[in-house]
């Protein structure tokens, strides 16, 4: 200030977000617990990224024992962790996917994925779809379809067209010479957990291969929660590009772009990089969580939970609840009505979930929760669509 009075400010968040009202404090297993001491049963791990629930402890061991040798090291530069980390994911991709790329998000992912697309096909049109989620940077967001994502920031990147999901003569009447690639989630999660026909995944793929365009199937959300480690498999397809991100290190920042080698080999040297990418102690993580992930029982398990669960919402016989879908351990409840107040009521309960649309209540817990636990949301939900009205 001009008379020499020094004003003391509170630095302050944008307000991007809505707040949900409760300070977390810690979490353990399938729970939180608030600064205030009071336990939540945690059904949206922070939109699926903690899927082996909190501190999990062989994870916990890898963060630990990394932090006390090496945090950081740029790729350029090889680091054990890192090796591991590639070791470790690739028991969980076909052969023909074996170039990787390093990022520190979904959306990052994303932004990889459609600049690769670019260089290797030498075109520059991208179509997703309607509903589409692929994050909030400016290539990604450009493939998300939300208008309330998009509208603030338009214009956006020139040559992506949306159209209908699950829509396979849409998509031979939208894809020509000049696109480069199509991106896709196998279930779509944001736009409400939609779950496309049998065969439309291959449709797409033979779409792509038969009009010289490649495929990125974004399995951010999707990947290792639908009873198997990726959706993609469930009808043998396998993209040109793979994104993962989220579950992949249990809570720690991390995506990766996987694509064939055909691709790669048209990625020029140096065009894409981050400094924090692929970093030793998210590597460790990442190798701690994969490790768990590679149980084959945990999948099958995930299946079975998310169907009993389906199951049980049905047999309620609520008439607020128009639909209950989903696969594994990706489910949703669409309602009649708005989901917001049944949301909060919910969390008044214990139990947080999250949104997938208005009228949409998304589930997204751990792979390691149990039934009773899942009954234990059932039961708030049941009580908060009672209380709602």
């Amino acid at each position: 200030m001009g008379d020499g009075v020094r004003v003391e400010t509170r630095l302050q968040a944008i307000p991007l977000h809505a707040d949900r009202g409760i300070s977390l404090a810690r979490g353990e297993g399938c729970y939180l617990w608030d600064d205030g001491g009071r336990r939540y049963l945690d059904l949206m791990t922070n939109y699926g990224v903690n899927l082996l629930g909190h501190s999990h402890p062989q994870v916990t061991a890898a963060i630990d024992r990394q932090a006390s040798l090496l945090t950081n090291a740029h790729q350029s530069f090889d680091t054990p962790a890192r090796q591991e980390f590639l070791d470790a994911l690739a028991g969980f991709l076909p052969p023909s996917l074996s170039r990787i790329s390093f990022a520190n998000s979904g959306a990052e992912a994303i932004e990889a994925a459609m600049k690769y697309t670019r260089v290797a096909t030498g075109r520059t049109g991208i179509i997703a779809t309607h509903r589409a989620y692929h994050g909030r940077t400016f290539g990604a967001l450009s493939a998300t379809s939300d208008a309330k994502y998009r509208e603030p920031f338009m214009p956006m990147l020139e040559g992506t067209r949306h159209v209908p999901f699950d829509n396979l003569p849409a998509m031979a009447e939208a894809i020509d010479e000049s696109t480069a690639a199509v991106i896709i989630e196998p279930i779509q999660g944001e736009g409400g957990i939609r779950v496309p026909a049998d065969g439309y995944l291959q449709g797409l793929r033979e779409l792509c291969t038969a009009n010289g365009a490649l495929l990125i199937c974004d399995e951010i959300q999707t990947g290792f929660r639908t009873g198997a480690p990726l959706a993609v498999t469930r009808e043998g397809i396998v993209p040109d590009i793979l994104c993962l991100s989220k579950s992949i290190a249990n809570g720690l920042p991390i995506g990766v772009t996987i694509v064939t080698e055909a691709v790669s080999e048209r990625v020029p040297k140096g065009s894409h990089g981050g400094t924090f990418s692929g970093n030793p102690l998210v590597c460790a993580a990442g190798v701690a969580t994969l490790q768990v992930l590679a149980d084959e029982h945990l999948h099958s398990q995930a299946a079975e939970k998310g169907e009993r669960f389906q199951q049980r919402v049905r047999e309620l016989g609520l008439s607020q609840i128009r639909e209950v879908r989903g696969r594994g351990l990706l489910l949703a409840v669409e309602l009649k009505k708005p989901a917001t107040p049944v949301i909060k009521a919910m969390q008044e309960r214990g139990v947080l979930v999250l949104p997938a649309g208005g009228t949409v209540i998304r589930f997204l817990p751990s792979i390691l929760i149990e039934d009773a636990q899942l009954d234990e949301g059932i039961g708030a939900l049941v009580e908060a669509v009672s209380r709602a009205g």
